[in-house]
């Protein structure tokens, strides 16, 4: 974030644009429930008044440049066509601050919910139906009469882990075109996340040897941010991820979005290609302090507009 937002008459209805409403979330998944519980509602016209809100939670360039990495906790519902519109106007730097900031709450929040269910395992007997539920949700046993093990433990915090923010806003800027794309103004698909069950948004040209599938929709951006790392931590293509990752967790080493982005290859078929550009777009954009950021203990803010 290398410059702060501007506050012009020309960007007074930008945040207007952006479909801000409150949005459903499981809370009570969370370490820090009491926060999430009854939010607080914050209307939003203007670019102005998304700045005002910055500034009173300093999340701000000049907060951020002291190496004050705190950041609120804060959701909102969606963007439609008017955000892609309105972002053709504003300088690249401004849409792109809007963009890290406003997504940067739900990677650290989708996180905290990982990061739970890490201790419920870690802590949970073997025979706890907590800990059968999270190794079910997590594809690593198919029944509830299947007995865990120590090992099966050790497997399962190998696919129950968080992911660097640096990485989510980079392939969610990536992914998206900055929230510009059709299928993030129709369903939140921050992503581009496939989906083969007939109830996907459908591509205008479909590949036919990948048969009935279309783009994965959310009831919200957090949803989708969700929906990746559960994509990311189950998923056969992403093994490579989840290995190093446990790696550098048990060498006790840094686990980066530019380290983790090395493994992306099959997220697109432009392979290393793509791994390049999302490590240039988490360095262009200096996106590394991210993954030292942490949530601030504000009550939740839900954003919305009139």
């Amino acid at each position: 974030m290398k410059k702060q937002i501007t506050l012009t008459r020309a960007t007074l209805t930008l945040a207007a644009s952006m479909l801000i409403t409150a949005c459903s979330d499981d809370a009570s998944l969370t370490a820090s429930q009491k926060l999430m519980a009854d939010p607080i509602e914050v209307t939003i016209t203007s670019l102005d008044d998304l700045t005002t809100l910055f500034d009173k939670y300093q999340y701000n360039d000049q907060s951020w440049e002291k190496g004050d990495l705190e950041i609120p906790r804060i959701t909102f519902e969606g963007v439609d066509e008017r955000w892609a519109e309105g972002s053709k106007t504003l300088p690249v730097e401004t849409k792109k601050s809007v963009f890290f900031r406003l997504m940067a709450p739900l990677a650290l929040v989708a996180n905290e919910k990982v990061r739970h269910e890490r201790k419920m395992i870690k802590s949970s007997p073997l025979d706890s139906p907590q800990l059968k539920k999270i190794a079910l949700k997590y594809r690593l046993i198919k029944e509830t009469t299947t007995d865990l093990n120590e090992t099966l433990r050790k497997k399962l915090l190998t696919k129950v882990d968080t992911l660097p923010p640096s990485l989510i806003l980079a392939q969610a800027a990536e992914e998206s075109g900055w929230a510009t794309s059709r299928f993030t103004q129709e369903g939140n698909a921050f992503f581009g996340q496939w989906d083969f069950t007939g109830k996907g948004m459908k591509p205008l040209a479909q590949r036919e040897e990948l048969g009935d599938y279309g783009v994965a929709r959310f009831d919200s951006p957090l949803a989708s941010v969700e929906g990746y790392l559960f994509n990311i931590n189950t998923n056969n293509a992403f093994k490579k991820l989840r290995i190093l990752r446990a790696d550098l967790r048990s060498k006790n080493k840094a686990i980066t979005g530019i380290k983790l982005a090395g493994t992306l290859d099959k997220y697109s078929e432009r392979g290393q290609d793509y791994i390049d550009g999302l490590r240039a777009m988490i360095r262009y954009n200096k996106l590394e302090p991210f993954d030292q950021a942490y949530l601030s203990d504000n009550k939740l803010i839900h954003l919305i507009t009139d």
